[in-house]
């Protein structure tokens, strides 16, 4: 492993379909839970359909924050309160304007939106409450740096399904940069109907719940969540590193990805380049499994190019929790983070959730089983996006280098 360009993470906050609490998020993610799944029909125009809901207790933001007031920073509120004491005392150590906030995002507060636009068709006017900077893509992580009291860098990453899988790139590069001393990463978003009805115009809907690689798969189901991490230069002491990042952008189609995955390739094995490790180094795959029928069938064919006769152990968590879009790359990288922590002292992975018929004309791949356990120290996550912009995290247990 390289320890030279290894970048710490030393805390994170959850909201999530299977939780909120890290024992909780682990917990229901190991026993395969799908109660976040909720069947909702308000949200497509055409037909009910599966989506991974939050169930977290959310409230209204206080006042002086009424101006971020929607479902997606009420989401990203109960993740920030969670890393909040951690925050605030290295806001103490290195100064407020030594603290980054790099968030991933597709939705945004595009729901409020949704509202405002249906309360002005009944109503002539627009709720007092709302301001359309709401539904702004840079509204997140200005809404976290507001409220964390910081002055240092501050953006939002959105290059789709990939947008806080992103992030964590963006905060390695300015710490190694020696532009910030501590990176707040992650991603959040919420459902909303321009995202439904958008994927579902694509055909990309699934008409159930989703059964990523399996030969019936028929489309995805979207979900909402966040999750929030605090990056650093890694030291000696610390547990758990961002050991690998790779990037690509293949540009194949504005919304396929490339038959053959040559860009999921690409950043697959420019995170095992920086990470200095072989594949046979990766315990477990988390895979971007969205159980549409080209990403599916891509993602196999590019790890088994990746991998060869060393497969890891892989599953798609997106059963579990619907495809959280821009949220999902960080959600997944949480997802990662449990399963190298101590509170997963059984070593147990994240079981695929399917059908079990596998697709004969796609790369077979090794697919957790509940149970299934594996010393597990490093850990690998996919997510791609439209327009190939793709991205691959390795975390690692620094502790059994």
């Amino acid at each position: 492993m390289n320890t030279n360009t290894a970048i710490a993470i030393t805390q994170i906050g959850l909201c999530t379909p299977l939780g909120e609490t890290p024992s909780t998020v682990l917990n229901h993610l190991i026993s395969a839970n799908i109660d976040g799944m909720k069947w909702r029909d308000d949200l497509m125009l055409e037909r009910p359909t599966w989506v991974g809901e939050v169930t977290s207790q959310l409230t209204s933001l206080p006042k002086k924050w009424q101006v971020f007031d929607t479902r997606n920073n009420q989401i990203a509120l109960v993740a920030a309160k969670q890393i909040e004491q951690q925050v605030m005392a290295a806001k103490e150590q290195y100064g407020a304007e030594r603290i980054a906030v790099i968030i991933g995002t597709s939705t945004s507060g595009i729901a409020t939106g949704e509202q405002a636009l249906a309360y002005q068709a009944k109503h002539g006017s627009f709720p007092t409450h709302y301001d359309y900077s709401q539904q702004e893509l840079g509204d997140p992580s200005q809404f976290l740096q507001c409220y964390f009291g910081l002055s240092g860098p501050c953006f939002t990453v959105s290059t789709a399904c990939s947008s806080s899988a992103k992030a964590f790139a963006s905060a390695r590069r300015m710490l190694n940069a020696n532009l910030c001393d501590l990176a707040i990463v992650g991603g959040v978003d919420s459902l909303c109907q321009l995202t439904l009805n958008g994927f579902n115009a694509l055909e990309s809907i699934s008409k159930g719940r989703c059964q990523p690689f399996s030969i019936n798969r028929d489309g995805i189901n979207i979900g909402e969540g966040g999750a929030l991490f605090l990056l650093t230069r890694a030291t000696a002491n610390d547990n758990i590193t961002l050991t690998g990042v790779g990037e690509s952008s293949d540009a194949y189609h504005i919304s396929a990805p490339h038959p053959e995955g040559q860009g999921a390739i690409s950043a697959m094995q420019s995170a095992l380049d920086m990470a200095q490790l072989t594949p046979a180094q990766i315990s477990y795959l988390n895979l971007h499994g969205t159980a549409t029928q080209k990403n599916d069938a891509m993602e196999s064919r590019a790890v088994s190019h990746v991998f060869g006769s060393q497969l890891p152990a892989c599953s798609s968590t997106k059963p579990l929790v619907g495809h959280t879009l821009g949220a999902a790359g960080a959600i997944e990288a949480a997802f990662c983070y449990l399963l190298l922590s101590d509170l997963n002292s059984t070593e147990q992975l994240a079981p695929q959730v399917w059908d079990q018929q596998a697709d004969p004309n796609n790369p077979q791949l090794p697919f957790v089983r509940l149970g299934d356990r594996a010393s597990i120290q490093h850990v690998m996550s996919n997510s791609f996006a439209f327009g190939g912009s793709n991205a691959c995290l390795i975390l690692s247990r620094r502790t059994l280098c």
